[in-house]
């Protein structure tokens, strides 16, 4: 449920949204950066440079270091170039003056591959664009801050991988010492390489296969996030979609739950339904204004408080109350609120207690196939917005044999697309007596009435969908 005017009634239209308030906070200040003469990157100059490394002579440049905590982070996209475009490497080394370390190199077509330098980390911050695919660290460069010789032989390579954690890296190392190549690749490089026997054939070959593989790692890392999103929200689906308590009651449950096409799984819709020792069977249904797990988890946290309030006794006004207290102390933010119907139906199933809190009325749909709509005068607020708000309980007559059905709004909210209206409430009463009439009932009934709600539509509707129902026979 979009954040929205939750005092629903079938004539009134949807009023004012309540936006989050934006964070943020001011811009940090741009520091300039002298640029070297020799170093101006192919991306700027537009052209591509080749072997060229080394510089006139004259004292290091001045150098600006970001602000102490911060991570120059790349967007999401993957590192590795498509098939057949040219690499971009940045190679970092503090040596220009001397002979160049790394030879011609050419891409696939023939075509020099662009090199970039770096004489330090902070010239390397402002040259780390996103059309780098790869970087070539020298080891021997000192970290800032340490000595050449300190302690952590390995220092300068943490920090490119800080700064750059979605760039494959390879790390130079001189010839015969092996152990801190390998120590470099166990810290997060994609491979080493001796300096002083470079090849652009073997160059060219490890920088292709070090942006491939940095590319399937992020792949795969993608790949345990998701895996691992999922059973987070499985569990939250849990909570929203229990098992209802219904031993010994002879009424027939069936529920529908579908998350709006911008959510891949969860939403704020929740429901319930418990039968209490004095045979009653007390059914809810409710919306979470916002989409994502931190509603899901509050709607899972009404719908326990919910059931546990139940089955101690609470019902009506009371019940809402302390709902309300639930939500004002666990919501992230005062905006929050959510919607709420309850219906309490007596042992003998003929009547039924009926509290709307901010929440569209029921459906009941009598034998002979006609549906009307449960009284919605004494539509109270939203849970969360009104202090000292109440929520009167409607006592209303079922007759001997119907179909409660309840729902959330994304159900009576979708286009209509030849017309472009919303279906409303009135057209979701004739959308269920047509199915009704051709013999649908319980979980076959549900299925086809959200179906045929998203045909109407044209698509996938754009809140989520939950829909309850209750039947009750001779």
């Amino acid at each position: 449920m979009e954040h929205r005017l939750p005092l629903w009634s079938p004539s009134v239209g949807r009023g004012p949204s309540y936006p989050s308030p934006p964070g943020g906070g001011k811009e940090p200040r741009t520091m300039p950066v002298p640029v070297p003469r020799q170093r101006v990157p192919a991306a700027d100059s537009g052209q591509a440079q080749t072997m060229q490394t080394t510089s006139p002579g004259g004292g290091p440049s001045t150098a600006w270091a970001p602000p102490a905590g911060t991570t120059v982070e790349k967007d999401s996209r993957d590192t590795a170039p498509d098939a057949g475009s040219p690499l971009t490497l940045l190679l970092i080394e503090d040596d220009p003056g001397g002979s160049p370390i790394v030879p011609e190199l050419l891409d696939s077509s023939g075509k020099p591959i662009r090199i970039r330098t770096a004489r330090n980390l902070t010239e390397a911050a402002r040259l780390l664009t996103d059309d780098v695919h790869c970087i070539l660290l020298d080891l021997a460069l000192p970290a800032p801050g340490r000595s050449a010789g300190a302690d952590d032989e390995l220092a300068v390579l943490k920090q490119v991988l800080e700064l750059a954690p979605r760039h494959a890296v390879l790390a130079l190392t001189a010839s015969g010492d092996a152990e801190r190549g390998a120590q470099a690749v166990r810290v997060g490089a994609q491979d080493y390489l001796f300096r002083d026997e470079l090849d652009g054939r073997l160059l060219n070959r490890a920088i292709r296969y070090a942006v491939e593989r940095k590319r399937s790692d992020i792949a795969e890392r993608r790949l345990a996030e998701g895996r691992l999103r999922a059973q987070e929200n499985r569990r939250l689906q849990r909570g929203l979609l229990p098992t209802p308590l219904l031993e010994g009651s002879t009424l027939r449950f069936a529920a529908r739950y579908r998350p709006g096409r911008s959510r891949a799984l969860l939403g704020g819709d929740f429901y319930d339904a418990v039968r209490t020792p004095d045979g009653t069977v007390h059914a809810m249904i409710g919306d979470v204004c916002g989409h994502g797990p931190d509603e899901a988890a509050l709607g899972v946290e009404l719908r326990i408080a919910w059931r546990a309030l139940t089955l101690a006794g609470l019902c009506g006004d009371e019940l809402l109350t302390t709902l309300e207290q639930v939500l004002e102390h666990e919501r992230s933010d005062e905006e929050i609120f959510a919607t709420l119907c309850t219906v309490d139906i007596a042992p003998d199933g003929r009547r039924a207690g009926l509290c709307l809190a901010g929440h569209p009325s029921p459906l009941v749909i009598a034998p002979d196939g006609s549906a009307r709509l449960l009284p919605y005068d004494d539509n109270g607020p939203a849970l969360g917005l009104l202090s000292d708000a109440r929520w009167p309980r409607t006592q209303v007559e079922l007759g001997e044999q119907w179909s409660l059905m309840l729902y959330t709004d994304g159900l009576i909210e979708g286009r209509v697309e030849e017309s472009g209206e919303r279906l409303g409430q009135d057209g979701m009463v004739e959308l269920v007596r047509r199915q009704h009439a051709r013999g649908l009932r319980g979980e076959d009934l549900l299925r086809e009435t959200v179906s045929e709600v998203r045909r109407l539509n044209g698509g996938e509707l754009t809140d989520d969908v939950a829909v309850v129902l209750l039947d009750r026979e001779p």
